[in-house]
């Protein structure tokens, strides 16, 4: 693995996966590190005004509509952060490729070989060296999401949405050696402590 890894946050909504990237930026900052930080839709100064465009609460685009705009984000990305410092910089990414898979496809059906297509022309070899897939219970994600002072369209969808999504992030991540599950119904100091650590391990 590249000492300088692509390092991915993913999961659905109040999974707590912008907590723990925040906690792996404290990290490396105290560690003196150099990295660099996106989220995704967003990230680039162009990718940040398609996100305003995809999340806005009055927005409803057609879901290949969607799909699409979270491509031209991604695009965006590639040609402004992501093709100047792959294994050049540590990146951190909080949602990624998976991210598309598991809402357009596992949530809302489009068909899994155009994404991987798309990605695939976008993004050319660039791909995750690690993914933390976070993941929680229906009872923890009604309480935070209910407790969010801000929030967009997709904090906005019923529990069986959400439900598909994450099975399809566990599917997705079933077997393959850089996937590292993290189950935020636990605290988040023993989370935090075990994804520090895994990260250190690879650096």
């Amino acid at each position: 693995m590249s000492k300088k890894p692509l390092i991915v946050f993913e999961g659905i909504e109040g999974s707590g996966k912008s907590l723990h990237i925040k906690n792996v930026e404290k990290y490396l900052k105290k560690k003196q590190i150099k990295y660099i930080k996106l989220r995704e839709p967003g990230g680039s100064k162009n990718s940040e005004k398609i996100r305003n465009l995809i999340l806005k609460k009055s927005s409803n685009f057609n879901k290949l509509t969607d799909l699409f705009l979270y491509m031209a984000a991604r695009n965006e990305n590639y040609h402004s952060l992501l093709k100047k410092n792959y294994k050049k910089k540590i990146i951190l990414i909080d949602r990624f490729v998976d991210s598309t898979i598991a809402y357009q496809h596992f949530g809302m059906n489009i068909n899994k070989t155009l994404i991987k297509r798309l990605n695939k022309y976008i993004l050319h070899k660039i791909s995750p060296d690690l993914v933390f897939v976070n993941i929680v219970n229906q009872k923890n994600l009604v309480k935070r999401l209910r407790l969010r002072k801000t929030k967009n369209r997709y904090d906005f969808f019923n529990y069986n949405f959400y439900d598909k999504v994450q099975k399809g992030f566990l599917k997705l991540a079933k077997n393959k050696k850089k996937y590292f599950i993290v189950d935020s119904n636990k605290t988040i100091l023993e989370n935090k402590i075990k994804i520090i650590d895994k990260i250190s391990k690879i650096l």
